[in-house]
């Protein structure tokens, strides 16, 4: 199980990163269900951890625009298991989306300093 907190009506999960070099930073990130990728970092971020480049993507967003961004892998720490998954190097704050969600439930209680949950559905 996962946990997280309400935020200023955002639902908020800090995510371990794995980096290269073999040490970690934690970094929260907004739950997003409305961004069906992995994860997005802003692109000075990105830069910052030196993460993988792997591809420039089109990426449609919330107003059905398209932007072309660059995807990185990033290695993360997920309900205590290493994955490696795509990040788009995109925006300014960092959103974790519902391809990261898939076979897991998400509960929040939406309230100021409320429980966000996330666990394997069995």
């Amino acid at each position: 199980m996962i946990h997280g907190t309400v935020v200023g009506l955002q639902a908020r999960m800090s995510v371990l990163v794995r980096l290269e070099d073999k040490s970690h930073v934690e970094i929260e990130f907004v739950i997003d269900t409305g961004f069906e990728g992995f994860l997005t970092l802003p692109p000075d971020l990105v830069a910052k951890l030196s993460l993988p480049y792997i591809a420039k993507i089109q990426a449609n967003l919330a107003d059905n625009s398209k932007t072309t961004t660059n995807a990185h892998a990033i290695k993360i720490v997920w309900n205590g298991a290493e994955r490696e998954v795509i990040v788009l190097a995109m925006g300014r704050r960092p959103l974790l989306g519902t391809a990261l969600l898939v076979d897991y439930h998400l509960s929040i209680d939406f309230y100021e300093g409320g429980t966000v949950l996330v666990d394997e559905i069995l």
